[in-house]
């Protein structure tokens, strides 16, 4: 297979059935699979108001995540810089930094990550987005070591520079991150439609940092994988079934697959949800393991990340498990 990196992102599901905490145990316990696997980083999402997901307080999530572990990256996938002070963020990612040194990642999004309702909640000013560039390069400087005289200082968090992502689901942040000499991770995990023009923009305008010098590109990718393709498939519906409510308005808890969805869409519902999770690696681990060499050789990513929403926790094991051992990684061999 060719080479690359293959991380998770993860947004503390809670299922049906089950309690935030519940949901967040089992974010660690997965963690921990995953490092012991081989996966290079695990990142947790920040949403807001919704009962399926259990990570709004991404940076205290992380830290349950990363005592738990002791060598996978952690990190944020990502936070939504402007629904926060850029100092707030540094303090709060400093800390992270000085507990677990030379672990931590701060990836950053300029979306709200819920609705118009909960962003009035969060005191985000409407027009929050417009300020991300600023926002980020105060973010960065916090994070360098501080001048003389300065009066505003993020401690913990000056001179650590933690390492900062752009995240994107356009051009825009692949224009800001190649700008800026950060690493770029593209959502075409639920957000495909210009992944290869900003892959391409962020490559031919990248100019080298001092974090980074030649671009780096992650994408994501959602992946259900089973001992055959048919259970893989069912595990799949559960994922459907959230982004169904998702576009019709109508989010829950996370729900337990079922054998066919086929009675479930409404005219072009389908259709929607098949573009939206285009980049979907559904079967066992050798029918995934082609899918992702095509996913990486086409794209040339340099790291995919993959996000797996499924209803039972054991199910949700096996199958990183899987994965890895399909992508080969070090931690996958001799396991059954």
């Amino acid at each position: 297979m060719s080479e690359f990196k293959l991380s998770v992102l993860d947004h503390a599901s809670v299922s049906e059935g089950s309690t935030p905490g519940q949901a967040l145990r089992a974010v660690r316990e997965l963690a921990q699979h995953a490092e012991r696997l081989g996966y290079t980083r695990f990142w947790l999402s920040e949403h807001h108001n919704m009962q399926a997901i259990a990570s709004a307080a991404t940076s205290v999530a992380l830290g349950f995540v990363a005592e738990g572990t002791s060598t996978i990256r952690v990190g944020a996938g990502g936070v939504m810089l402007p629904n926060h002070s850029p100092l707030v963020i540094a303090e709060q990612f400093g800390t992270l930094e000085s507990l677990y040194p030379g672990r931590i990642d701060l990836g950053l999004g300029r979306a709200p990550g819920t609705d118009p309702r909960t962003m009035a909640a969060l005191r985000r000013d409407h027009n929050a987005a417009a300020s991300f560039p600023r926002d980020v390069q105060e973010l960065q400087a916090y994070f360098e070591p501080a001048q003389e005289n300065q009066a505003v200082r993020a401690v913990p968090g000056e001179g650590l520079r933690v390492p900062l992502w752009i995240l994107g689901s356009s051009l825009f942040g692949a224009q800001l991150a190649a700008h800026l000499g950060l690493p770029y991770s593209f959502a075409s995990h639920f957000a495909p439609d210009a992944l290869y023009e900003a892959v391409r923009v962020y490559r031919e305008t990248f100019q080298p940092s001092e974090q980074l010098a030649r671009p780096y590109v992650m994408l994501g990718a959602n992946a259900f994988v089973a001992d055959t393709d048919e259970e893989a498939q069912r595990l799949f519906t559960t994922m459907q079934q959230a982004f169904l409510g998702t576009v019709r308005g109508a989010r829950g808890l996370l729900q337990p697959p079922v054998d066919s969805m086929d009675t479930a869409w409404r005219p072009g519902e389908r259709e929607r949800l098949d573009h939206m999770l285009r980049y979907s690696f559904v079967g066992s681990p050798e029918t995934v393991r082609r899918k992702l060499e095509l996913f990486v050789t086409d794209t040339g990513a340099d790291e995919v990340m993959v996000s797996s929403m499924i209803y039972d926790q054991e199910a949700r094991l096996r199958s990183y498990e899987l994965l890895a051992r399909a992508a080969e990684l070090p931690g996958s061999t001799g396991r059954g």
